[in-house]
């Protein structure tokens, strides 16, 4: 069996750690946080995350970096905001050639780069492998069936995670089209608040589904654009993801999307959730990163309408409808000539 070393004692972070410990791997777990390592060392759960699931004493937690040498590989489980600085702690740590599987899901803010860029630049000695796919900690922790994919450059990275990490409530496809799963991971984040607002607001089933399809719609044409592949926004990273995040009570995005349309003010509805929404920040981020590259994301830019200019989610469904006439697929159908 294999040295695991977890990055992030959040709730992903931890309920990898539960499920590879299960299957027999050595687990480090590390928080930066001494107060969130004793307290979760003493209890042995995360009675706020993930109540009721049990923290294997084998399980180390520290706040300490020594094991980082000894690590097969190292499991990036950050907020994506930390992911560089992240990243930096290890550099000239972690062994040459063991891969860095990052599960965290955003854009770097300003630059635009995504997580595997930034983990290239911070780590040029190591693969870095993206995983994604629809998997709430809540269950992936409780051992319920789950699927996601391993993208990387590396293909021997992707499929040395896939050979650890993988097991019989954890399966796990490679990929190559690493861009494309950071994309879809990242900005359905996006589409799942916005379906939370459409909830707050009371809205139908023919309106949420029109929003998700529309939403997959508008992140593969970014992905086309920058030079991802059509069929990874119709995968796992893509419209699996994108219907589990719209459509769960676990999905941190959706619930603060429903606080937003109930007409709960942005920084309230933050500190309600508690935790982090990664659709906050990559609302203005994918936004900003749409104009730059003259993308059309109408949802993505009425979702950064409503957070950041104040935009009622009342006016947000009419102007989305009385939008001109199109063809329904044809900014797809020119960029992936």
């Amino acid at each position: 069996m294999s040295h695991i070393f977890v990055m992030g004692a959040g709730g992903f972070g931890t309920a990898l750690s539960v499920m590879c410990a299960r299957f027999g791997h050595k687990v480090t777990l590390w928080s930066p946080f001494r107060e969130e390592a004793d307290a979760l060392g003493e209890k042995r759960e995360n009675p706020r995350l993930l109540p009721g699931v049990v923290i294997d004493k084998s399980i180390e937690i520290t706040t300490g970096l020594e094991a980082v040498p000894s690590a097969d590989m190292l499991l990036l489980a950050t907020p994506s905001g930390v992911v560089r600085a992240t990243a930096q702690r290890i550099a000239g740590l972690v062994g040459r050639g063991v891969p860095v599987a990052c599960v965290s899901k955003g854009l770097e803010a300003g630059t635009f780069k995504t997580l595997s860029q930034v983990l290239e630049e911070e780590l040029p000695h190591n693969h870095s492998v993206a995983l994604s796919g629809p998997s709430h900690a809540e269950e992936v922790a409780r051992g319920v069936a789950t699927t996601v994919v391993a993208a990387s450059r590396s293909r021997d990275a992707a499929e040395q995670v896939q050979d650890i990490l993988m097991n019989e409530t954890f399966r796990i496809y490679v990929g190559d089209d690493v861009l494309g799963v950071e994309l879809g991971g990242a900005m359905k984040n996006v589409i799942a608040l916005a379906a939370g607002v459409l909830d707050g607001l009371g809205g139908g089933d023919n309106t949420k589904a029109a929003l998700m399809t529309r939403g997959v719609a508008e992140i593969a044409r970014l992905g086309l654009a920058l030079g991802a592949k059509s069929e990874t926004f119709a995968g796992l990273s893509g419209i699996g993801d994108l219907i589990v995040t719209c459509n769960s009570m676990h999905s941190r995005n959706r619930r603060f999307g429903m606080l937003i349309g109930q007409g709960v003010p942005v920084d309230e509805a933050l500190e309600q959730i508690g935790m982090t929404v990664e659709g906050y920040p990559c609302a203005k981020t994918g936004h900003e990163l749409s104009q730059k590259h003259r993308i059309d994301m109408p949802i993505t830019a009425e979702v950064y309408n409503v957070l950041y200019e104040g935009k009622s989610p009342a006016d947000v469904i009419k102007d989305l409808m009385e939008r001109p006439r199109r063809h329904e697929s044809e900014t797809i159908w020119l960029l992936s000539r």
